[in-house]
């Protein structure tokens, strides 16, 4: 249906090195990423587990909408934070969990369909089956009055 194209130019050896990261639409035009923005909070510069998070975030949000919708309730607002868990495994590293936070105005819908319309937005949307080998992905969904 549609290839994205993301750009990332590296100068330097591991640690020591610096990055840019581009997208195609320019949404992200040589933004700064390294080491010390991954690893040591250095919000100088971003780092792929916040892209991931953001790229997460949005696509559940998308398929959540979508599902309202498709179900006959029209979203009124969506907050979605996602959070990406990076952890040490060996000599390397690993996400173990990425938690969705979800909090959302969904006028008429019972508790009960929201829940059920989440978790299926959580499962199908692209970016979570493509996270599939996460061990967790976990999600917190608040029906906002």
């Amino acid at each position: 249906m549609s290839e994205k194209i993301a750009t990332i130019e590296w100068t330097g050896r591991g640690k020591e090195g610096k990055g840019l990261i581009s997208t195609e639409t320019g949404a992200i035009k040589a933004y700064p990423y390294g080491f010390a923005s991954r690893f040591e909070n250095d919000e100088a510069g971003t780092n792929p587990e916040e892209l991931l998070a953001a790229a997460h975030a949005a696509c559940f949000t998308m398929a959540f909408s979508f599902a309202c919708d498709k179900a006959g309730y029209a979203t009124a607002q969506i907050n979605t934070r996602a959070k990406v868990n990076l952890k040490t495994d060996g000599a390397g590293f690993l996400i173990d969990r990425i938690v969705l936070e979800l909090k959302a105005r969904v006028p008429g819908i019972e508790i009960a369909k929201f829940r059920e319309i989440a978790e299926g937005a959580k499962r199908d949307c692209p970016l979570s089956k493509a996270l599939a080998s996460v061990p967790t992905i976990e999600l917190d969904a608040t029906l906002l009055a």
